[in-house]
C-alpha cells in the first residue's frame, strides 16, 4: 500500500482530518495544530529517506522544523512590520482620515460604496478583523442618522475587506502562497488588486439585494472612544499603504519591461523587505507627529502589534512547515496521476481544495496556505500551465472565502459586533461572501482563457 503512487492521499486525507479535528474539535491553538500535521505527514511518508544516517522517525519531526524556519525567515519581517503599519495608521487617525475622505468625496447618498472602498483599501495592511472592528462604528453612525441601510453598510465593509484580505500581499495568507508558489510578490499583489475589482462590485450588488429582502434593525450602540480628534492629511495617511505596493509592484514592472536589464536600485527599493520598511517608517512618523511621542514611547506603542504580528508568524509559519512537508510526500504527483484518467481544470481543482478547507476549518489563512502547498506541488509535478500560476492563486484566495460559519472567527466578529443573531448572519454574511468565492472563480476562468499571460 505505502508504494502505491495513490498512498501520498492517505496521507494528505489523515494530515488534513487531523488538522480539522484539532482545530474545529479540540480548540487546539493553529500553530501547534499545523506543526503536529506537519509531523503526520513525515510519519506516514515513508518514502523520505535518512539524510546523515538519521532515521526516518527523527527526520518525521525535524524536517517539519527545518521547513518552519524557511518560511519564517521569508515572511516574518514583512508580516510584523504590516502589523506596526496597521497599527499605526489606527492610533495616529490615519485609516480614519481615509475612511471619511472617501465618503465626503463620494457623498452620503455613496456611502455603502465608500465603506466598500475603504475595506478594500484598509484591509491590505490592516488584517480583516480590526478593519471591521474600526469601520463598524461609522456604520453605525451613518444609520443613525440615514435611518436605513444597515445591512448594506456591513456587507459593504465586510465584502470590500474581505477581497483584499485573500487577494493581495502583505495579508498573511497572500503573501505566504505567493512564497509557496514562487510567484513574484508584485505581480501577486497587481493580480490582486485588479481581480478584486469586479468580484467587490458584485458583492455589493449582491448586498444590495439582501438588504432590500431583509431590514437588520440596530442592536447596537456606537463607540467613540476610538475617534480622533486631530488626523493627519489624507496625503501622510495614506502613503504608509500605497508607497510599500507601488515600489515592489514598480520592481515587477521593471522586470517585465527591461527583460532582465533592470537597474540595481529599482530592485533593492522593489525588495518586500526594503519596501515594507519604508512604509513602516513614513507609518512610525506620522503615528509620533499625531501623537507627540518621544522615541521610547513610539517603541513601547510598537510592542502590542509586535506581540500580534508574533502570532500571526508562528501560525503561518507552521502552515508553512505543514504545506512544504505535504508537498514532501508525493501529493503533487498523486494528483497528477489520478487527474490523468479525466480533465479537470487546475483554476477550478484549486478553488475547491480551498474551498472544503475553508468550510471544514474556518480558517482561511489556513485553507490558502495547505491548498497553495498542494496545487505548487501538482504544477511542479505536470505539464507547463497554459496561463500565467497567478491565476491559481488567486482561486485558492477565492475559495478560502467559501460560505464562512460558526467556525470562522470572522463570522462571530461581524455577528457581535453589527448585532446580528446567529442565523441572520448565516442567511446575509454567509451568503453573501459565499457568493463573493463564487463570483471570483467565474472571474478567474473566463480570464485564464481569455487572457492567459502564459
Amino acid at each position: 500500500m505505502q508504494s502505491s503512487p495513490y498512498w501520498p492521499f492517505v496521507v494528505l486525507f489523515i494530515s488534513m482530518a487531523a488538522v480539522i479535528y484539532m482545530i474545529s474539535k479540540l480548540k487546539i491553538h493553529a500553530f501547534i495544530a499545523l506543526m503536529v500535521a506537519a509531523m503526520i505527514v513525515g510519519l506516514f511518508s515513508y518514502h523520505i529517506a535518512a539524510m546523515n544516517g538519521v532515521n526516518h522517525l527523527i527526520k518525521s519531526i525535524e524536517l517539519p522544523m527545518v521547513e518552519f524556519g524557511n518560511t519564517a525567515g521569508k515572511i516574518a519581517w514583512v508580516i510584523a512590520l504590516a502589523s506596526v503599519i496597521g497599527t499605526a495608521m489606527l492610533e495616529s487617525g490615519a485609516a480614519e482620515r481615509m475612511v471619511n475622505a472617501i465618503i465626503s468625496l463620494l457623498g452620503e447618498k455613496r456611502a455603502p460604496i465608500a465603506l466598500l472602498i475603504s475595506g478594500f483599501i484598509l484591509s491590505i495592511p490592516i488584517f480583516f478583523d480590526t478593519v471591521f472592528f474600526l469601520m463598524i462604528p461609522l456604520a453605525i453612525a451613518l444609520v443613525k442618522k440615514t435611518g436605513k441601510d444597515y445591512l448594506l453598510y456591513i456587507l459593504a465593509i465586510s465584502g470590500g475587506a474581505l477581497v483584499t484580505h485573500c487577494l493581495v500581499p502583505p495579508t498573511p495568507g497572500p503573501l505566504i502562497m505567493a512564497e509557496n508558489m514562487k510567484i513574484d510578490l508584485g505581480v501577486t499583489i497587481m493580480a490582486g488588486l485588479a481581480l478584486g475589482l469586479i468580484p467587490a462590485w458584485g458583492v455589493y450588488k449582491v448586498a444590495q439585494y439582501r438588504n432590500k429582502k431583509f431590514v437588520l434593525p440596530l442592536r447596537v450602540a456606537g463607540d467613540q472612544s476610538s475617534v480622533t480628534t486631530a488626523v493627519p492629511s489624507l496625503f501622510y495617511s495614506i502613503i504608509p499603504v500605497m508607497l510599500p505596493l507601488v515600489l515592489i509592484s514598480m520592481s515587477s514592472v521593471a522586470d517585465i519591461l527591461m527583460q532582465g536589464t533592470k537597474p540595481n536600485w529599482i530592485s533593492f527599493l522593489g525588495n518586500k523587505n526594503v519596501a515594507m520598511t519604508i512604509g513602516t517608517a513614513m507609518a512610525l512618523w506620522v503615528w509620533a507627529k499625531q501623537k507627540n511621542y518621544s522615541g521610547s514611547q513610539l517603541w513601547d506603542a510598537c510592542a502590542k502589534p509586535l506581540e500580534i504580528a508574533g502570532i500571526i508568524i508562528l501560525i503561518t509559519s507552521a502552515g508553512g512547515a505543514f504545506g512544504a512537508m505535504l508537498g514532501h510526500s508525493g501529493i503533487g504527483a498523486a494528483i497528477k496521476e489520478l487527474t490523468s484518467h479525466f480533465s479537470i481544470h487546475y483554476v477550478l481543482l484549486a478553488w475547491l481544495i480551498a474551498a472544503i478547507m475553508k468550510v471544514a476549518q474556518g480558517s482561511s489563512t489556513v485553507a490558502m496556505i495547505t491548498t497553495s502547498s498542494i496545487m505548487y506541488a501538482l504544477i511542479q509535478s505536470g505539464d507547463a500551465l497554459a496561463y500565467h500560476p497567478v491565476y491559481i492563486l488567486m482561486a485558492i484566495g477565492f475559495g478560502s472565502l467559501f460560505v464562512p460559519w460558526m467556525n470562522d472567527s470572522g463570522f462571530w466578529v461581524v455577528s457581535r459586533m453589527s448585532g446580528m443573531t446567529p442565523d441572520e448572519a448565516l442567511k446575509n454574511f454567509s451568503v453573501t461572501v459565499g457568493s463573493l468565492a463564487v463570483m471570483g472563480l467565474v472571474e478567474i476562468l473566463i480570464l485564464s482563457t481569455v487572457l492567459p499571460f502564459a
